[in-house]
């Protein structure tokens, strides 16, 4: 993965411990707004990942690439890959329990990918150092131990929910949710 320092985690940066309350092994994740392009599942047009927990610190997801996700001819678009890449990365920060915005996503494509393939995505946190999470992902393509097509690594920076209020829709947040933790 060719990386920036900006989502290299720093000395001293810290790998978290799964919260108490995180999902148990084996558990699917909620989607953290119905809206969300990524994962809503009330979004027209959206990927609809839907993931799981394989241990309480990493996320898995499967993405299958259709006929509207093209940029060439019968081959996924580039930035619905790195939205995909975008979207697990910040599942796996769902489950550190307190809500985190992209700063930062570096993106490397390896091998093109057809219409009709399913990528299978694993996202994990490589450190975390004061408001900042270093993060990575992979999506292989036709199985967990595929070809690898598409790698990332992101910085995520916690927000408080000021931050929604100020910036996004608070209330329509609020009404999915009864605090920021997205994924009960």
């Amino acid at each position: 993965m060719t990386r920036s320092s900006l989502t290299t985690p720093p000395q001293g940066a810290v790998l978290p411990a799964a919260h108490p309350g995180a999902p148990p092994p084996g558990a699917p994740l909620a989607s953290h707004y119905s809206r969300c392009f990524g994962c809503g599942t009330d979004h027209p047009t959206g990927l609809h990942l839907t993931a799981r927990t394989p241990d309480g610190a990493t996320v898995e997801a499967e993405f299958t690439v259709g006929e509207a996700h093209q940029g060439a001819p019968r081959l996924a678009h580039g930035g619905v890959l790195a939205t995909a890449m975008d979207e697990v990365i910040g599942m796996s920060v769902y489950l550190l329990h307190k809500p985190y915005v992209t700063g930062r996503l570096e993106t490397d494509y390896l091998l093109p990918v057809p219409v009709g393939t399913t990528l299978h995505l694993r996202a994990w946190c490589n450190g975390i150092a004061g408001r900042k999470a270093y993060l990575e992902a992979e999506g292989r393509i036709g199985a967990p131990d595929g070809p690898v097509a598409v790698r990332a690594a992101a910085l995520f920076i916690e927000v408080g929910m000021e931050h929604f209020a100020k910036y996004g829709d608070l209330a329509a947040i609020a009404a999915e949710h009864q605090d920021y933790e997205v994924n009960p």
